[in-house]
């Protein structure tokens, strides 16, 4: 399984969808990056030698934030929105939809589950028996 930054990528698959694998990587990044290696996009992961991973590999590091660089990255952009108050960052931390999106309905996602206000549930609502010996007396 070729490994490229700390990440196995499937080997079965074309190295254009192999490459995608890694987290900042997409459809065009990865065809650029094979241009730039001189890498045929239709190539198996499976079949790239070592001289050709290394030379992809390069290309990454060189030229694209991938993986702990950019979740770090972003990360550290979220923090800075809510630690100088921005309407964004006050979104974020409510976790409630960032870019302008109704919250009335759907925004399920980002709110969770729904938390159910004044519903009792049914055994609750019935009237509770006492015991038949305790009647008795």
């Amino acid at each position: 399984m070729p490994r490229f930054i700390g990440v196995d990528v499937p080997k079965e698959k074309r190295i254009d969808v192999s490459l995608r694998y890694l987290y900042g990587i997409g459809a065009v990044n990865s065809a650029q990056i094979l241009k730039e290696a001189g890498i045929d996009p239709a190539k198996r992961a499976k079949d790239l030698n070592e001289e050709e991973i290394s030379r992809i590999t390069a290309v990454i590091q060189k030229g694209y934030r991938v993986e702990g660089d950019l979740r770090r990255e972003i990360s550290q952009n979220i923090k800075r929105l809510m630690d100088i108050g921005s309407y964004r960052g006050f979104r974020h931390k409510k976790s409630l939809p960032v870019r302008g999106q109704r919250t009335k309905t759907n925004a399920r996602t980002r709110k969770g589950p729904r938390k159910n206000v004044g519903i009792i549930k049914a055994a609750e609502a019935a009237p509770k028996k006492a015991p038949a010996a305790a009647a008795k007396k």
